[in-house]
């Protein structure tokens, strides 16, 4: 019905305006229910399945247990908001009947409170004594707690925005025994997908999961609490600091730092240091941790990767200005595979890190990795024409260099088939056509059997074509 008025020219927000009016008109609960059901199905921060919602719905604030009794029938749902949500049959999934429908219940003050009371009925029910009774376990098996994973996973994202005072002592009364409830095991199993398999010591304590969620006021609390170990890692080697700064959360991460005793450089079990999380696009909290005196800015991990290599890969230039802005920073410095920053960046097309870094002097642009690729080779393999340009252009740059297996830029992007960089290579004099790798394959070769006919006719020109050849 709402796809048809959608092209008829009928007032959208007028039909919801009235739906809306009609369904808090219902008697008893049923409009009480139906308001509810939209604002989950509104702003849940992923898709409820029917008995998520269910569960979801029966949660009554102040409640210390769960009433089965309270737990309403699918039909009951779906006809308290009065057939504006239906569960979809592919994903089984509770949806909006349009998508119209939920630019109108995102307005401001169509839904008011909304995550202030979605986030204070997971914390209800993560609060109830049946909840708080089970065994942090991991193996647990959680069939017949079906609103369990998300009031644990998503709790915090709904606070976050609509924190009230009583959802600030619920979330307290949860994060006081946080290491012993089955929701921080819930949690931990997500944010570390290799949580299960290690022995290691150190919990996902309260202060970590306020942290990873950005709650300042609910972090504040507990680090004014007695006994607060504000370096605490958990089986990871994690810190609060670095859940905070892997989170992006600038306000968090600025709290932390407030304190004497933080040490902002200490690093997880991986030796991956709080700027390493933060360096992956986080600019805010990168400028926070360098003006730090006690943050080493050019510390790797176990693999040798840095910050400015970590932020080079992924292509996230704010961060390497900053980084490269620093004496202490060696932009040239390989990981444990020999791969510079300048490698990945150029091996991902990422045009900007690449002039910055070309830009330095300490930066040799034809530096091979282990396995003998240098920048040029990996633009190449990849079709990234304008980094070959930018490298193509400096007179330092081998671009006949090949690889250990004889494989040169040429080889590579003739084999993949990059027709625009063949070109680039081509025109240059000091690039041997008929260069052939390690088992005697030449460019032209490998391309005719891959069946690159432009790249053929193009190393044709420059070589004596393959017999047989048409």
């Amino acid at each position: 019905m709402l796809q048809k008025v959608a092209t008829t020219g009928v007032d959208l927000d007028n039909v919801y305006d009235q739906t809306l009016l009609r369904i808090k008109e219902q008697k008893g609960d049923r409009s009480k229910l139906g308001m509810e059901v939209l604002m989950w199905v509104s702003h849940a921060e992923r898709p409820l399945r029917i008995d998520e919602l269910r569960y979801a719905l029966s949660v009554e604030m102040g409640a210390t247990e769960l009433d089965p009794e309270n737990v309403p029938p699918q039909g009951t749902v779906l006809g308290s908001c009065l057939g504006l949500a239906v569960v979809d049959k592919e994903t089984s999934t509770v949806r909006l009947i349009h998508y119209t429908l939920q630019e109108y219940l995102s307005r401001p003050g169509v839904l008011p409170d909304v995550h202030r009371t979605l986030g204070q009925t997971c914390l209800t029910y993560l609060n109830l004594d049946e909840i708080k009774g089970l065994p942090a376990d991991r193996a647990l098996n959680l069939e017949g707690m079906p609103f369990l994973e998300y009031s644990s996973l998503h709790w915090g994202g709904h606070a976050k925005i609509g924190l009230s005072d009583y959802a600030k002592s619920l979330a307290l009364e949860l994060l006081n025994q946080y290491d012993c409830h089955i929701s921080s095991v819930v949690l931990s199993k997500r944010v570390h997908p290799s949580w299960l398999t290690l022995d290691s010591d150190g919990t996902f304590s309260g202060l970590h999961c306020a942290s990873y969620f950005g709650i300042d006021k609910v972090m504040a609390a507990l680090m004014q609490m007695e006994g607060c170990d504000i370096n605490q890692g958990d089986r990871m080697g994690f810190t609060p600091l670095m859940w905070a700064a892997r989170q992006g959360d600038r306000g968090a991460v600025e709290l932390l730092l407030t304190r004497d005793d933080i040490d902002p450089n200490k690093p997880d079990n991986y030796n991956a240091t709080p700027l390493w999380w933060a360096s992956n696009g986080h600019e805010g909290v990168v400028s926070l941790l360098l003006a730090r005196s006690d943050v080493n800015p050019d510390k790797a991990d176990n693999d040798g990767e840095t910050p400015l290599w970590r932020s080079a890969l992924n292509g996230h230039e704010g961060v390497v200005r900053l980084l490269l802005a620093r004496d202490d920073v060696d932009p040239d410095k390989p990981d444990n595979n020999g791969t510079t920053p300048l490698l990945w960046a150029s091996s991902n097309g990422h045009e900007g890190v690449v002039s910055l870094l070309l830009a330095r002097s300490d930066v040799n642009p034809d530096k091979a990795d282990n396995d003998g690729e240098t920048p040029l080779w990996r633009s190449s393999l990849n079709g990234h024409e304008a980094v070959v340009r930018l490298l193509l252009a400096r007179h330092d740059v081998d671009p006949d260099k090949p690889d250990t297996d004889g494989e040169t830029p040429l080889w590579r992007a003739s084999i993949k088939g990059h027709e625009g960089v063949v070109r680039l290579l081509l025109a240059r004099g000091d690039v041997n056509p008929n260069k052939p790798d390690n088992r005697g394959r030449t460019p032209l070769e490998i391309a005719s059997q891959r069946g690159h006919r432009p790249i053929v006719l193009l190393l044709q020109s420059r070589t004596t074509p393959l017999s047989g050849m048409n």
